[in-house]
C-alpha cells in the first residue's frame, strides 16, 4: 500500500486507498483491503483533503502496529 504523507500534498486531494479488497475483518473491524473503518470508508467522499490526510496517517499507523504485532495492544 502507497499513501500520501509528504507535507507538500497536504492541499492536494489525497486518492481513496481502496485497493478492491473489500472485506471486513471480524477481528480488527478494519478494511482487510485498506485498513479503514466503515465510517471512514462511509465518509470518504465527504471528507475534505486534510480530514482524508488524518485517515491515510491512521491507516499507516494501523499498519505498522499490524505488521509489528502490537495492534491490539
Amino acid at each position: 500500500m502507497a499513501f500520501i504523507t509528504d507535507s507538500a500534498h497536504s492541499n492536494s486531494n489525497p486518492p481513496s486507498p481502496c485497493v478492491g479488497i473489500c472485506t471486513i475483518n471480524p477481528q480488527t473491524q478494519l478494511c482487510d483491503g485498506c485498513l479503514r473503518t466503515l465510517d471512514e470508508i462511509a465518509a470518504w467522499w465527504d471528507y475534505n483533503p486534510a480530514q482524508k490526510q488524518v485517515v491515510l496517517d491512521d491507516v499507516a499507523n494501523r499498519l505498522a502496529h499490524l505488521m509489528d504485532g502490537t495492534y491490539f495492544d
